[in-house]
């Protein structure tokens, strides 16, 4: 049966053309729309399997508008533009594109995107489905134990952990008025760690008075329905719900999902997630909710059947994984940090390692992207199977091709003998991809025939080999711009762009800089036999403070020789860079050499967000002033290392 696309297209010329390469193709063009208002007609009358669309189009609205409904309906996209900004992209990712075509494109572009596209769409949808049933299954299980109250809500928020993220999770049992409530709170703190609050905790972390905590509460029940705000449209969000404005306050949190159950008694329950992260929730967290939920009225019925007014048994605690979990010791095997973002690392790699989904991560020179790749393959089912560990930049140019894809005897001048390629070496296991984005342009066609085909070709070879390869790849590039300049292929880059994961630099997550000291003191002074137990206050307000530029391992180097040159049981002097000073650690000192780009850009925003009292959305925001979106004003004070201190 031919797959049905809909070209959604305001150039007819275009258009046409479009509809008779897909149809010689062997596709099924549904339809031909200039505008979203057509486009909606359409959609809701083919049904089709895939949407070509151009950004810019006829009417008020344009595709980046449209791409918000087809997410919703789970109908994959491939964006056609001619403007390939950079800030474009950033609005268009959000939206989770299947592909992104820049005019004019060639007809082999277009068909291998579609290719890709469709790949990508249904990896998505099985993904999707697999992630859905193992919850399922976990819900299921969670009935039949027959664990105490206690253990069953820790054990079914847990098991939730993974699928919608969250920092702090509120729930909240609305019963027949004359049996009153339940309610309790959880912190996370670990991986598998959680701080239980009871209601007086909560009380006293908003600093309000009892009555006004009842009053904030009583309003925010009035409105009960599954919905989901993101940092921009928290202040709409406020008007309706002051009591969530006042936990998200009091625990510095940027994002909110609610959930409502019905149990059968008629009791509401409110699962309310919170996330520290500005942009946490989409669409697919509430429509994941929404097909498990008859799983998770039922396991909810479960936990709190035996549970009258209040919780008086549960106290404030930490509940915390058992130390000897296995599963605990693999995933934090050299993976250290407690701030969300690492957090939220960590269950991406338990969400990804058990499929066998290509995986890219993204972070800047010395975050850790190895370990992660490691973490990835020793939870997968892959582990028994060789990890192969492959530094695309600092393989030569003319030897890459065969150390990836091996060699015949005689192919070249000095081929004596045969030679196994990394793929074939990581043959049932995984290869690891480090630096993919130094890698030659004709190198990168034929990895992407190996994603597409899974075989290799060796060198001087009569014939393709197949294989049975996971791929993780890494880069510290920003790959956006390496395909916009025309450095890194564009249909590359959205076949490995099936799960990323971004590892944040150290100097966005200053809270784990402790916990990483203290790791690297133990490690070192065990290997120097020297009973060094920490550092000094002064000392550690002095690494807090750095910038971190070659982030974690600048600060194990610097542990490191620390250790070797401390007598006594506290470190008491460190060593930085003179270029940077402890309090000016943003950026380098001048030295005579000129500023780059980020430099100036940074400079620029600070100065803006200083006028505006460090206001970003709305009238008279910085992101006004900036003539950009909150959204992307947001990435870009990520991206250039911007704190709420340097306002």
């Amino acid at each position: 049966m031919k797959k049905k696309i809909l070209i959604v297209e305001d150039e007819s010329m275009i258009a046409l053309d479009l509809k008779l390469i897909l149809t010689r193709a062997g596709y099924q063009v549904c339809g031909i729309a200039d505008s979203v208002v057509d486009a909606m007609k359409m959609i809701e009358a083919e049904k089709p399997e895939m949407v070509l669309l151009d950004i810019f189009l006829k009417g008020p609205q344009n595709g980046i508008d449209l791409a918000k409904t087809l997410t919703k309906k789970n109908i994959g996209f491939v964006y056609l533009s001619a403007n390939f900004q950079e800030s474009i992209l950033e609005m268009a990712k959000m939206t989770q594109p299947y592909g992104f075509l820049v005019k004019p494109f060639r007809e082999k572009e277009l068909l291998i995107s579609l290719d890709v596209a469709f790949f990508r769409h249904q990896n998505s949808i099985e993904s999707k489905l697999r992630q859905e049933e193992e919850l399922e299954k976990t819900l299921k299980e969670l009935e039949r134990h027959s664990l105490d109250f206690n253990q069953k809500v820790l054990k079914m928020i847990r098991s939730l952990q993974a699928y919608i993220p969250y920092d702090f999770l509120r729930i909240y049992i609305k019963r027949p008025e004359t049996s009153g409530h339940v309610e309790i709170s959880f912190m996370r703190t670990g991986f598998n760690d959680y701080q239980a609050l009871t209601r007086e905790d909560l009380v006293n972390s908003t600093r309000l008075k009892p009555e006004e905590f009842n009053n904030k509460q009583n309003i925010t029940l009035q409105t009960i329905k599954a919905e989901y705000y993101n940092h921009d449209h928290l202040k709409e969000a406020w008007k309706i719900y002051p009591l969530r404005k006042a936990i998200s306050d009091a625990f510095q949190l940027e994002s909110f999902l609610h959930f409502p159950i019905l149990l059968p008694g008629s009791e509401i329950v409110s699962l309310c997630f919170y996330s520290r992260k500005p942009d946490s929730y989409l669409p697919d967290h509430l429509s994941l909710m929404q097909r498990i939920q008859k799983a998770l009225t039922s396991v909810m019925e479960n936990i709190w059947s035996g549970q009258q007014t209040g919780l008086a048994h549960i106290r404030s605690e930490n509940y915390r994984e058992h130390p000897g979990s296995k599963e605990r010791k693999k995933v934090f095997d050299g993976i250290i940090g407690r701030s969300h973002q690492m957090l939220s690392v960590q269950d991406m790699v338990a969400v990804v390692a058990p499929l066998d989904t290509s995986v890219l991560i993204l972070g800047e020179s010395g975050t850790g992207k190895e370990r992660i790749a490691k973490s990835i393959h020793e939870l997968s089912p892959r582990n028994q199977k060789p990890l192969v560990i492959v530094n695309c930049a600092s393989l030569p140019a003319n030897l890459i091709e065969s150390e990836l894809f091996g060699h015949e005897k005689g192919a070249f001048t000095g081929a004596i003998e045969k030679r196994i390629g990394k793929f074939e070496l990581a043959d049932k296991g995984t290869i690891f991809l480090d630096e993919i984005g130094e890698m030659p342009a004709e190198l990168q066609v034929k990895l992407l025939r190996v994603l597409q085909e899974q075989e290799i070709e060796r060198i001087g070879g009569r014939a393709p080999v197949k294989i049975n390869v996971r791929i993780i790849a890494a880069t510290n590039r920003n790959l956006e711009k390496e395909v916009e300049e025309g450095h890194f292929r564009l249909d590359l880059y959205y076949r490995l762009y099936v799960f990323p994961i971004l590892i944040a630099p150290l100097r966005e997550r200053k809270e784990d800089i402790a916990v990483l000291i203290d790791h690297f003191i133990a490690k070192y002074a065990r290997k120097s036999q020297k009973e060094i137990t920490g550092v000094t206050p002064g000392v550690l307000d002095q690494l807090i403070n750095y910038h971190w530029p070659g982030n974690v391992r600048e600060l194990e180097h610097l542990i490191e020789r620390s250790v070797l040159l401390n007598e006594g049981p506290y470190i008491r002097e460190v060593f930085l860079p003179k270029l940077y000073s402890s309090r000016t650690a943003e950026l380098p000192a001048d030295n005579g050499k000129l500023k780059t780009i980020d430099d100036n850009a940074r400079e620029h925003i600070l100065t803006v967000l200083r006028k505006c009292k460090g206001k970003i959305s709305g009238a008279g925001g910085a992101a006004e002033i900036l003539e950009i979106l909150p959204t992307t004003l947001h990435s870009k004070i990520k991206k250039l290392g911007i704190r709420k201190e340097d306002i």
